[in-house]
């Protein structure tokens, strides 16, 4: 019997993979053809979209982009058998996109059946929950601090540091937390995984649980994200059913229960005070620390706060060692990061690589350039608040402490692309109009800055008193970014900044007289 993989994924249900995977089933039917049928995650190269997948002796076949149209000719040249077809790619694994990745974190999305313990254990899931459950919970956390795993969130904090603050805190009741109300414009790492491969997720969760001593977990996830919400729910029964949540994990004793929780739309809530006031009920609103939540987290007790790609990268850090992972990576970046390329560019998609190759490599090797085809002007990574680096940087490598030394933060891996028609004044204003509109208003630098630094850049865009407003704009910047309670406020006027540095020119308009 022939094993067919089509992807369940929401990007690839939006370029049409239900209506593939109901096609093949027919035509399958009407040849009376058996065929085993998979709903698998998105490899992530969303140009190849839907990608049909023929399990053969040499391994999997590729096929795409298909469309309904064209399943009948495909089973007429045979692809059950992985023949050849103008849609044919060769071995997936063999396609350059795919090639020259390192797949750590992402290792089993697009591979493994999503809903299935058996699968996700052939392909390796639970290695690493073995290992730790083999460990004392010190020693699970001294191996993420040896890895040197860092947030990859936003804020790029030492993991291990988090776990063990958690573990030394006193107290009966902990928990662990993670935040997957990915909500950056150009990202969807957080959504793939949890669609592709959720059980890593809940794995990576299980293993802190264990690790700190907690024995109850929340995943919140943002309520735009229907399709992972049901994957998740879907994996976490079956994991329960399986042994690996629960009472008695794995047979070891130890209780891990898990749930989904979801959010209602809240951009502030990818900060973590403000998930945990959600979660516990209340208004999404960012609390003062100290205290920290590893110390006062959810309902008050020592909590972990982690996002989905940081916890779903421990069962491998767990299962083959610390100083492997490590060995990814520069400097203080290491390991893998999935880098999301969006915007205008020709080969969007995720790309996980170790720190380090430049932003013109994954721009342009991976990314194939602007979908328009003229030349990138400029990228904002890591989200509407963001950088934006010129054409004249995009030689920078792509880890933290490099793109910190020009200004830019690489927050959840995402990098939108702008050809060269881009008006950045006009993004400019789209950053603090953004901000004004998710500010949860309870400090002044964020909720009033960023509604004034709207007004100013009208202003300056009709050509009112333009030198006068650019410098009272960078002002206003100046003033948020120290005094915002958190960094919506604080990290709101970055791309602001950053194309008033590079592209000035767009902020002239003009001259006339003030009203």
């Amino acid at each position: 019997m022939s094993t067919v993989y089509v992807p369940r994924d929401a990007g690839a249900q939006s370029l049409g993979a239900d209506e593939v995977a109901r096609a093949i089933a027919a035509e399958a039917k009407r040849r009376a053809l058996p065929l085993t049928l998979v709903r698998n995650g998105s490899r992530g190269h969303y140009a190849l979209e839907p990608l049909v997948e023929v399990v053969t002796p040499a391994g999997r076949v590729a096929y795409g982009p298909v469309t309904p149209a064209d399943v009948p000719a495909l089973f007429e040249a045979g692809f059950l058998e992985g023949q050849a077809h103008a849609l044919a790619h060769g071995l997936t694994e063999e396609i350059p996109w795919f090639k020259g990745q390192q797949r750590l974190t992402f290792a089993r999305v697009g591979i493994v059946d999503p809903a299935s313990v058996a699968d996700y254990i052939r392909q390796g899931g639970y290695a690493g929950l073995t290992r730790a459950l083999a460990m004392d919970g010190a020693a699970v956390v001294a191996a993420i601090l040896e890895s040197g795993l860092r947030g990859r969130g936003g804020a790029a904090f030492p993991t291990g540091i988090k776990w063990k603050t958690v573990h030394d805190a006193p107290g009966g009741q902990k928990y662990v937390t993670c935040n997957a109300d990915e909500g950056d414009s150009g990202t969807f790492a957080d959504r793939m995984l949890m669609e592709g491969d959720p059980l890593s997720l809940i794995e990576g969760m299980t293993i802190a649980g264990i690790a700190v001593g907690a024995t109850q977990g929340y995943i919140y996830l943002r309520a735009e994200y229907p399709h992972a919400h049901r994957a998740l729910n879907t994996a976490i029964a079956a994991a329960y059913q399986a042994g690996y949540l629960g009472a008695d994990v794995a047979g070891s004793g130890r209780r891990f229960e898990l749930e989904v929780r979801l959010g209602a739309g809240a951009y502030i809530c990818g900060e973590e005070t403000s998930m945990l006031e959600s979660l516990e009920g209340r208004r999404g609103e960012v609390r003062v620390r100290p205290p920290l939540p590893a110390i006062k987290g959810l309902f008050g007790r020592p909590t972990i706060v982690n996002n989905v790609i940081t916890l779903a990268t421990v069962p491998w850090i767990l299962a083959h060692g610390a100083k492997a992972y490590a060995d990814y990576g520069t400097g203080k970046s290491r390991g893998t990061l999935p880098i999301q390329l969006a915007g205008n560019i020709k080969n969007g998609g995720l790309v996980e690589r170790a720190f380090g190759l430049s932003l013109r490599e994954l721009l342009y090797d991976y990314g194939g350039g602007s979908a328009t085809g003229r030349p990138i002007r400029t990228v904002q990574i890591g989200g509407p608040l963001g950088a934006y680096v010129p054409a004249s940087q995009f030689d920078v490598a792509v880890d933290y402490e490099a793109l910190s030394a020009i200004g830019a933060l690489l927050g959840h891996g995402g990098i939108v692309a702008f050809d060269d028609t881009v008006d950045m004044a006009r993004m400019a204003r789209y950053a603090m109009e953004f901000c004004a509109l998710e500010s949860c208003g309870k400090c002044t630098p964020c909720r009033i800055g960023s509604t004034r630094g709207v007004e100013v850049i009208d202003q300056i865009l009709a050509g009112i008193e333009g030198e006068r407003n650019l410098h009272l704009l960078e002002e206003l910047c100046e003033t948020m970014v120290q005094g915002s309670l958190c960094g919506l406020g604080g990290m709101a006027p970055f791309p602001v900044q950053s194309a008033l540095k590079y592209f000035r020119e767009d902020f002239r308009a003009p001259p006339k007289q003030a009203q």
